[in-house]
This record gives C-alpha cells, sequence and structure tokens, in this order.
C-alpha cells in the first residue's frame, strides 16, 4: 500500500505546474523508479497465495501418514513377531523414520524432485541440498492451475512418503538381521533405489512420468520397491533357525489388529492427500480407500474360510493391508466399483502369495512383505491401466488406449523390479562382505530384544 501511495504521488507531482529545474532534471529518474515500483507491485500481486483449505488439509495427510508409520507400521509388525523380538522391530521401525527424515531434508527432496538436467529422466540435482532457498513464502503447485501449498508441507508430506517405504521393508528381514547392518542398508536403497523411482514416477521428466505411467499415491514407488527390497533381503539373510521345525506363532494378534487399524485410518491421508487439494478427487481417493480395502479384507476371509474352514483375524487384517496396498496407485483415477474390484483381486491373489507361491519358492520374508505389498502393488499399478477407463467409472487420460496404459502401467512395474532388485542385492552382498548382515546364532536364539537392546518388551 506504501508503494502504491508512494507511485501516486509521485503522478500527481508530475502533473503539477510549475515544477523547478531541479525538479525537472529529477522527474525523468523518478519516473523510471515509479515504474519498477510499480512493475513489482504487479508482480506481487500476481504471485500465487497458498489455499487455507488446501494447506490445512496437506497438513492433516502428512500427520495421518506418520501415524501409519509410527505406531502404525510398528504395531502391525511387532504383533507378528515373537515376544522376544518385539522391541527389536519397535526400534527398527523408528529409527529408520528418524534417518530417512533428516536424509531427505539433506539430499533426498532435492533428488527426487530437482531438475536433473541431463540425468533428469533418473534423478535430481543437488539445487536443493540441505532445503537451500525453501523459504515459508516458497509454494509447490498442485494438480490444478494457479492452486499452490506452501513447499515446507509438501517436503513434509514426501518425507513421510520416503520413510514408510523404507520401514515396510523391516517386514522381511525381522528377527534376525543386525540392527546396524539395517540402518545402513536403510540408508543406502534410499539413496539408490528410492530416489530414483520416486523421480523417475513423479517428477516432471521422470523416465516414467514422460511415459504416462500413473501412480497416484505410490503404487511401484512405495510398495513394490519395498517389496521386492524385502524378497531380496529375505533370500540374502536365509531362514530364520527353526522355521518349519519350531513354532513362530504371532506373539500378540491384538496389537496386529491396532496396527492394521491405524494403517487403514492413515492410509487416507496416504491416498487422499496424494492429490494435494481438498476437492472432488480427493474425496474420489478417500471412497476408494474405503471399498478397495473393505472388500480385500472380505475377500481374504472368505478364501480363507474355503480353504482353511476358519476364517482368522489375521487374514482380515492382511487382506485389509492388501487392499490398501491395491488401490494406491489407482485410488484417485479409478471408479469406486473398479476400486472393489482391485481390492477383492488383491485379497485373493495376496493370500496365495503369502502362502502358495512363499512355500513354493521357499523364501523366509518373516512377516510376508512381497507377498502383500509387492504382490499388491504389482496387481494394483496393472488394474490401474484397466480401470481408468472411463467407460468403466475411471477418470480417463489423453489419448486412452486400455491395451497402450496397462503397456505403460507394466513397463513401470517391470522397471521398478528390476532396479530395486539390483541395488538391493548388490547392496546387501556388500554390507553382508563389510560388517555382516545377520546377527549370531547364539543372539538370534536369545531374542533380537536383548541381544541388539539390552531390553524386553514384558517382564515376569
Amino acid at each position: 500500500m506504501k508503494k502504491l501511495f508512494a507511485v501516486l504521488g509521485l503522478m500527481f507531482a508530475l502533473l503539477s505546474p510549475g515544477m523547478t529545474p531541479a525538479q525537472e532534471t529529477a522527474a525523468p529518474v523518478e519516473a523510471a523508479a515509479a515504474a519498477e515500483t510499480v512493475e513489482a507491485v504487479a508482480v506481487e500481486a500476481a504471485a500465487p497465495v497458498p489455499d487455507k483449505g488446501d494447506t490445512a488439509w496437506m497438513m492433516v495427510s502428512t500427520l495421518l501418514v506418520v501415524l501409519m508409520i509410527v505406531p502404525g507400521v510398528a504395531l502391525f509388525y511387532g504383533g507378528l513377531v515373537r515376544a522376544k523380538n518385539m522391541l527389536s522391530v519397535l526400534t527398527q521401525v523408528m529409527a529408520i523414520f528418524c534417518l530417512i527424515a533428516i536424509l531427505w531434508a539433506v539430499y533426498g527432496y532435492s533428488l527426487a524432485f530437482g531438475d536433473g538436467g541431463g540425468l533428469n529422466w533418473a534423478i535430481g540435482d543437488l539445487s536443493k541440498l540441505f532445503l537451500a532457498g525453501i523459504t515459508p513464502a516458497s509454494t509447490a503447485a498442485t494438480f490444478t492451475q494457479g492452486v499452490v501449498i506452501p513447499e515446507f508441507i509438501f517436503v513434509a508430506f514426501q518425507l513421510s512418503f520416503a520413510a514408510i517405504t523404507v520401514a515396510l521393508i523391516v517386514g522381511g528381514l525381522a528377527e534376525r538381521v543386525k540392527f546396524s547392518a539395517l540402518l545402513l542398508f536403510g540408508a543406502l536403497w534410499f539413496t539408490f533405489s528410492y530416489l530414483p523411482i520416486a523421480h523417475m514416477v513423479w517428477a516432471s521428466g521422470g523416465y516414467l512420468f514422460a511415459k504416462g505411467d500413473l501412480d497416484f499415491a505410490g503404487g511401484t514407488v512405495v510398495h513394490i520397491n519395498a517389496g521386492v527390497a524385502a524378497l531380496v533381503g529375505a533370500i540374502a539373510l536365509g531362514k530364520r533357525i527353526g522355521l518349519g521345525r519350531d513354532a513362530m506363532p504371532p506373539h500378540s494378534l491384538p496389537m496386529t489388529m491396532i496396527g492394521a487399524s491405524l494403517l487403514w485410518v492413515g492410509w487416507f491421508g496416504f491416498n487422499a492427500g496424494s492429490n494435494l487439494e481438498a476437492t472432488g478427487g480427493a474425496a474420489l481417493a478417500f471412497i476408494n480407500t474405503i471399498l478397495a480395502t473393505a472388500a480385500a479384507g472380505l475377500a481374504w476371509m472368505f478364501a480363507e474360510w474355503m480353504l482353511r474352514g476358519k476364517p482368522s483375524m489375521l487374514g482380515v487384517a492382511s487382506g485389509v493391508v492388501a487392499g490398501l496396498v491395491a488401490i494406491t496407485p489407482a485410488a484417485g483415477l479409478v471408479g469406486p466399483m473398479g476400486g472393489i474390484v482391485l481390492g477383492a483381486v488383491a485379497g485373493v491373489v495376496c493370500l496365495w502369495g503369502v502362502t502358495g507361491l512363499k512355500k513354493a519358492l521357499g523364501y523366509d520374508d518373516s512377516l510376508d512383505v512381497f507377498g502383500i505389498h509387492g504382490i499388491g502393488g504389482i496387481i494394483g499399478a496393472i488394474g490401474t491401466g484397466v480401470f481408468v477407463s472411463p467407460a468403466l467409472g475411471g477418470v480417463g487420460v489423453a489419448d486412452y488406449s486400455m491395451a497402450g496404459q496397462v503397456a505403460t502401467q507394466a513397463t513401470g512395474v517391470l522397471i521398478t523390479v528390476a532396479w530395486s532388485g539390483v541395488v538391493s542385492l548388490v547392496l546387501f552382498k556388500l554390507i553382508d562382505l563389510s560388517i555382516g548382515l545377520r546377527v549370531s546364532e547364539e543372539q538370534e536364539r536369545e531374542g533380537l530384544d536383548t541381544a541388539s537392546h539390552g531390553e524386553r518388551a514384558y517382564t515376569l
């Protein structure tokens, strides 16, 4: 306002009669300065202002995703392991969240969403190293032209995605991995697998982004990426001592149910938050997160009931997670009926993944990360190419053809599987050769709570 008054005052002086020679000499200079001031005022007026409603929604969504990790993933996993390893899982998940949060601020955000120049197809640059140049006034674009949110909340939202992806891998390595090896792997895998895949899928100019790959909230970036890493890690570590001979039931299914429930609640931030705005797109992702999940829980339960004669609570909870995974890449892109179909298919196929496939291949993925997240993510990613069709209730995409879009989705799946698989294998081998991956047999029998952390979850 002061700038505007100054401009008006100068204009009045220029138009007034009886200017002195000094005033006449100064007039052109002052006029130029006034023009610059007018231009600056216009630029300020044109700068987009973050929408308060969208900003508040993104803050809530970020908080919900954090809830998914600690305590959601931690309790879900913690209840599934034996009592002697309960605290080790809780510690691993919380420590990974803290580690990835710091790495994201130092270089992760810049590499995931920066402009990588000649390497932009695969990775960003370091222009925002240590979050350089980001201030409370910085903004990030949403999916609507001219609508923005503060960049800091976009940084925080994407931080939570990176953290949960690495935390999910814990489930494949549980009850036998060294804590130091896990942290080292987490930092390196985040750098060489998560960041490139996130950039390729979500950053402007990324290879899969440019190809038209659809991943609304992380089917490839989060679930397939983590699922493959967990599978490779489970194979690299080998089976737990006594597997197939000793009983290894979950020590607290009520805790697992609580964790699954927190995951479901938090997933509304994960899926609906990925719309980046509180609009109809977020509402579509929201309803799909209810319906697809419910369908998967029921599908798993009834399939298990038919096969084993009894429906289990663990089966329903596992089906719920499978449905959440499958709807993730499709949440804001498919109609509710398409979401139900995706969820139902995921419930049945993921049940096979954690029983038939796991048994046939003989690996020990302790908490079935690949069977649920890997396979569920593949179903969701491929299914998105089908159910995004407007004829099936989806939102559609430009120049859509079902065969073409499914081929694009399959390309994204294959690249993610190959990239994560190779990176994970190399990292596990290098870590095993340097500091070792697995605890000693004595420590494994004792339990990682006391052997690695000197604590017990429960005392008599």
